[in-house]
């Protein structure tokens, strides 16, 4: 079973990527509508550590309407397989207003 992770381990394996996910998400959803899509023009995809491991962070405009923009954050810690299905959030930022909905 070399090269084979569980889906215990694999679970055990996001729940680490829990606690990247909401702090990236809170700082992406705390920007303004202008911000985002200037921000998010080019996909951004980083790495950050937190509690001594590394995160790969990847942060997308899904849709940009004109009344709304849909924003995907995703984390993962950049290994196989574990990088094909990362840990996922999203929000939508209206343009009319600071009000926005968590998905």
């Amino acid at each position: 079973m070399d090269g084979v992770i569980s889906s215990k381990a694999m679970s055990s394996r996001r729940q680490q990527w829990r606690p990247v996910l909401e702090a990236e998400s809170k700082r992406w959803s705390s920007m303004s509508y202008e911000q985002l899509v200037s921000a998010l023009a080019a996909e951004q995809v980083y790495e950050i550590e937190f509690e001594s491991r590394k995160y790969q962070v990847e942060v997308e405009l899904l849709e940009n309407t004109e009344k709304y923009i849909h924003v995907i954050v995703a984390v993962d810690d950049g290994t196989l397989p574990a990088s094909l299905a990362p840990l996922t959030s999203s929000f939508i930022r209206y343009k009319d207003s600071e009000s926005q909905l968590q998905a």
